[in-house]
């Protein structure tokens, strides 16, 4: 496939390719350009003539034009699935799961298009200001660069770019190096719902090649970023020198409180899913360590390992597998050095702990662990769930907010007054009571507190976010002849 510029697809100006290959059998995909910074420029001059294209759209067009995408999306359903979960990995099952999200979250947009609206102010309430009117109207910011990860390249594009349309805003998105194919035929989907072909620039290649003008670019007005906290500090200082608007949805440490009042089996299977199974770990929100209270800490593990050993691994194209591969042969040595350096340093490995092939690994669990190891001080991105017990809620609550992330949570209990307990006092950006904090849809906010993230995304908040606000201010001030003459 090819990158997307004003509307068509091609090669980059340097001429070179990258492969996108399979990561569950290594086989080759596809090729798509290796693009240089003159890719970047020519999406930077295209976007600056989408500004005004995408700023005059009426909220009927836009509206029109991703709920068609929407349709054809639901048309090509199977197909869609198919090619995401051989570029990515994830079961087929799970990847027919992200479509179908990605095409409600276009037709959620669609809808939002036509609601932007202001609010009136009432100028009365201030003394001496009887005579104004005011109300506010919103505004596109102008280009958005979104920048989209691996892990659910279909569904995080549709949670950012939709709206950024939607808002009438020119985009510029720049795909995940290792699977751009499924978001490029999003990309071509919309252009055949009749988006302006100004108003929408596809990128693909390594951020190093394509340099930093995507932010650094006065007319660029916002960057929307997922992905990982170092990369999005570079580009906040980056971004800082132009002042522009910056989104970044993180990762994190996510924490699982299973309180000693919880059902065991339910906790236990939220862990499998929202850990061991979902994108082999590879999730942002995924369950990263799980908190047991010690009076269930025995019957809890005994469930979990079972469930872990049960686990059927292998080819994502399998209606039965429940867990594919990791992206690539780095991330697998990745997720295995991390629990080997735990191991080392005194976790209990109870099932799991070895790679399969290049890029698949064992669903694993770790006990006997402290913050000072890599499976509960870093985001281990893979299937792996360290388990730490505790005595008390507060010494759970504490636990969870020492970390200098908080991006979702999740708390079990049977007891709703001790579950909004936790849910109430944890430093998160979400919690999700009695289910995993793997937990997304699109209308309900979601962003990360301290350092797994700014801002919000929903269908609200992406738009607002991604346009601006101006108050207009009307002086009604009558001449004293007027006052006169109704006193009459």
């Amino acid at each position: 496939m090819q990158i997307l510029i004003n509307g068509k697809f091609v090669d980059s100006l340097s001429g070179r390719t990258m492969q996108i290959c399979n990561p569950a059998n290594g086989e080759v995909l596809d090729t798509v350009p290796r693009c240089s910074e003159a890719d970047v420029d020519l999406a930077l001059e295209t976007a600056l003539i989408g500004r005004e294209v995408m700023r005059k759209l009426p909220a009927h067009r836009k509206s029109d034009i991703l709920r068609k995408a929407s349709e054809i999306i639901a048309e090509q359903h199977e197909e869609l699935s198919q090619l995401l979960c051989r570029e990515n990995g994830k079961t087929i099952r799970q990847c027919r799961g992200e479509m179908t999200a990605t095409q409600r979250l276009f037709l959620d947009f669609s809808e939002e298009a036509k609601r932007m609206r202001g609010q009136t102010i009432p100028m009365d309430a201030v003394p001496g200001l009887e005579h104004m009117i005011a109300y506010t109207i919103r505004h596109p910011l102008g280009i958005v660069v979104g920048i989209v990860p691996f892990n659910y390249p279909a569904e995080l594009f549709a949670h950012k770019i939709p709206g950024a349309l939607a808002a009438g805003n020119s985009v510029i998105v720049k795909l995940p190096e290792q699977c751009p194919l499924t978001v490029l035929r999003l990309g071509q989907i919309l252009i055949e719902s009749g988006l302006p072909p100004e108003g929408l620039q596809m990128l693909t290649g390594y951020p190093k090649e394509l340099g930093n003008k995507l932010i650094t670019h006065p007319e660029v007005a916002m960057v929307s970023f997922t992905g990982g906290v170092v990369a999005a500090k570079a580009i906040a200082k980056l971004a800082a020198d132009s002042l522009k608007r910056t989104a970044f949805e993180l990762g994190g440490v996510d924490a699982m409180v299973v309180l000693h009042d919880a059902n065991i089996d339910a906790a236990a299977d939220a862990v499998v899913q929202g850990r061991l199974t979902n994108g082999a770990g590879q999730i942002c929100c995924a369950v990263k360590r799980v908190l047991v209270a010690e009076s269930i800490l025995s019957p809890f593990l005994e469930a979990l390992v079972r469930k872990a050993k049960e686990i059927k691994i292998g080819d994502p194209l399998s209606e039965t597998t429940e867990l594919g591969p990791l992206i690539s042969p780095n991330a697998a040595e990745r997720v295995h050095q991390e629990v080997q350096k735990s191991i080392e340093m005194g976790a209990k490995c109870l099932t799991g702990g070895n790679r399969i092939g290049e890029n698949f690994y064992e669903p694993t669990v770790l006990i006997d662990v402290n913050d000072t190891m890599p499976c509960l001080l870093d985001e281990v991105f893979g299937p792996v769930v360290p388990i730490v017990p505790f005595t008390t809620i507060s010494e759970a609550i504490k636990f969870v907010n020492d970390s200098p992330y908080g991006l979702q949570a999740s708390v079990f209990s049977e007891n709703i007054h001790n579950a909004l307990t936790v849910a109430h006092r944890m430093e998160v950006g979400g919690v999700v009571v009695n289910g995993p904090g793997s937990f997304r849809p699109g209308n309900v906010p979601f962003g990360g507190f301290k350092q797994s993230g700014i801002g919000r995304e929903s269908i609200t908040d992406t738009i607002r976010e991604m346009s601006h606000e101006t108050a207009v201010v009307l002086n009604q001030q009558p001449d004293l002849g007027s006052v006169a003459q109704e006193e009459l």
